[in-house]
């Protein structure tokens, strides 16, 4: 009750049905509906104001997978991503939203801008995320990118071997008359354009990228404006049916993009999953109907096709000889006029005539639900009951979880490694492989501060300075030691911060295509942070904060029994790496923990 809820996706038929439930059911502060083209948007604000006057409905339309300068309030200039394509500009920023910086990225979101401006409490996605993205056609975008690098790759083998002829010519008449040889290789500059549009568009018609970067934007936003509930109307693909399935949006069976439309459909899922397990985040949920949603609409419309009129021409016979033409030329066929059939709109799923519906629902087909049905269910989930058809708890329900087993086995495992790390005078700590360059570098940190001091609390006795000073001085003696930190890509900045201790290999700063970055004070305290060892004062007083939060932790276990071992309990005074370094992840911001 009084809550603030954006409908995504709220002008088609789900999410009309979503907007009345809670308009009728939940006594929201406002509903924001989101939806492609103007038309929607407004035609459901006017509906719904006349059915419930007191809520208050406002609505944007655009594309919200787009930056949100290229979106208009001004339904003529709005740009397809079809459109959006032709720009060899505009394909130049998508790769940069979809590959590069992901806070620029972010900032120019469209529908992060939205969330950010307008901080709903429910965010209800009804938007078909799975079809939008699979149905860029990678594959379509895949044959044209070969076809034009093949005729790109042929161009230069014709014209290097006409060259290399040529040359030879040149050359035996230029050493006839005493001149140098000269060399005449063209490349086949009027093919490089094509193929260069060809494989931008192949990159940036990729689903899996996109759908991640979507996620993470929508998880992130959602997180910065403390939103409840974020709820995704999602897809299976098929309608409920096998890999068997009939039916296809107008392409040839077995359909290619319609088994793309499902994995992209299930990988959300699982994206959905990780983000409820998110500490922070707002609770996610995922309804998936199984058969196909309808009825929006019977009616007697125009029918278009890519949204170009069909039209009827008079039919000619025509013999089947050697070759079929598949595109005859312009006035062979006669236009007869438009045509016009009594349909069934099933909104997001298209239009079909009498037997294709009576086809689809029918017993053991695909079937069919409502949408009003599937909108109650959402209402239900919004107000926390158990429906049943959370897709994400079914998943939580049925995941394998952490066993006693193998909590007995891990001491068994730690302890053989101990051993052998005594009997092989070595130090096994962190080879880089596991995570990113920050877990090795607080696993060699704690593991320095452990050869020196042993406890938390000889580390908060001594001065961080005085801690530099041994720390630095123990890996000048130890350099079997020194010399494994470097080999693993971690090195060593010394206590003044003037100098690295290295070897040929460092995982920080990230640069493969450049020999050689500048370095600034605040690039070093940054690849400090994220994978350099650092022997400066400033970082052991980072290390005596978290002891000493270790060791506050540790008191309460004495005073609160079982109830005191939380997040923020360690359980010994002794340092032991990955132990602490656990504890780390767990309470730090930066990093994350385990919420189920």
């Amino acid at each position: 009750m009084g809550e603030r809820y954006m409908v995504l996706g709220g002008g088609g038929m789900i999410g009309r049905q979503v907007v009345h439930q809670i308009a009728a059911q939940l006594r929201p502060e406002w509903i924001m509906i989101c939806s492609r083209f103007q038309k929607e948007v407004r035609e459901a604000a006017e509906h719904f104001k006349r059915e419930f006057p007191h809520v208050h409905l406002f609505g944007f339309w655009g594309d919200l997978f787009l930056r949100a300068e290229w979106n208009t309030q001004e339904h003529r200039r709005q740009q397809p991503r079809a459109e959006v394509l032709k720009s060899a500009e505009h394909r130049a920023a998508l790769y940069d939203d979809l590959f590069g910086d992901f806070d620029a990225a972010y900032a120019r979101s469209q529908l992060v801008q939205l969330i950010l401006e307008h901080k709903p409490d429910v965010v209800v996605d009804c938007i078909n995320t799975a079809t939008g993205i699979s149905y860029q056609d990678v594959y379509t975008a895949s044959g044209a990118t070969k076809k034009q690098f093949d005729r790109l790759k042929a161009a230069l083998r014709t014209e290097n071997a006409s060259a290399s002829e040529h040359n030879t010519s040149a050359q035996l008449d230029e050493r006839k008359h005493g001149a140098e040889p000269a060399t005449t290789a063209k490349p086949a500059v009027e093919l490089i354009g094509p193929a260069g549009r060809a494989i931008e568009s192949l990159l940036l018609s990729q689903s899996v990228p996109q759908l991640i970067r979507h996620v993470l934007m929508v998880s992130r936003a959602l997180t910065e404006v403390g939103a409840r509930l974020y709820l995704k109307v999602g897809t299976t693909g098929t309608g409920g049916m096998g890999l068997n399935i009939p039916y296809t949006h107008s392409e040839d069976k077995p359909s290619v993009q319609l088994l793309t439309k499902t994995a992209i459909a299930f990988a959300h899922t699982g994206l959905l999953f990780l983000m409820a397990r998110t500490q922070g985040g707002p609770v996610v949920k995922e309804i998936k109907p199984g058969a196909m949603v309808g009825y929006a609409n019977i009616a007697y419309p125009t029918i278009r096709r890519q949204g170009k009129a069909v039209f009827m021409y008079r039919s000619r016979i025509e013999p089947l000889e050697q070759t079929l033409t598949l595109k005859p030329e312009k006035g062979l066929f006669e236009r007869l006029g438009k045509l016009k059939m009594a349909v069934v709109d099933t909104g997001e799923n298209g239009i079909f005539g009498k037997g294709e519906f009576e086809a689809i629902t029918s017993l053991r087909q695909m079937e069919f639900m409502t949408p009003e049905e599937i909108a109650q269910q959402v209402v239900l989930e919004i107000r926390g009951s158990n429906t049943g058809y959370d897709v994400i708890a079914a998943i939580d329900s049925a995941v394998m979880n952490p066993t006693y087993r193998a909590g007995v086995l891990r001491q068994f495992a730690l302890e053989e490694v101990t051993r052998l790390e005594r009997e092989t005078e070595s130090h096994s700590v962190a080879l880089g492989q596991l995570g990113p360059p920050e877990l090795g570098k607080l696993l060699w940190e704690a593991h320095l501060l452990k050869l020196q001091y042993g406890t938390h609390s000889a580390v908060l006795e001594a001065e961080p300075a005085h801690i530099a000073e041994q720390v630095a001085n123990f890996l000048d003696w130890d350099l079997k030691l020194r010399h494994t930190i470097n080999a693993v890509g971690l090195p060593i900045l010394l206590p003044d911060g003037r100098a690295l201790v290295r070897g040929p290999f460092i995982r920080i700063p990230e640069a493969p295509n450049a020999e050689s970055v500048p370095v600034t004070t605040e690039s070093i305290d940054r690849w400090a942070d994220k994978g350099w060892v650092d022997l400066r004062p400033q970082n052991f007083a980072r290390w005596q904060a978290r002891f000493r939060a270790m060791q506050r932790g540790a008191n309460r276990l004495r005073e609160r029994g079982s109830a005191s071992v939380i997040r923020d309990a360690y359980l010994a005074d002794t340092i032991e790496p990955g132990a602490v370094v656990g504890w780390i992840f767990n309470n730090e911001e930066a990093f994350g923990y385990r919420i189920k």
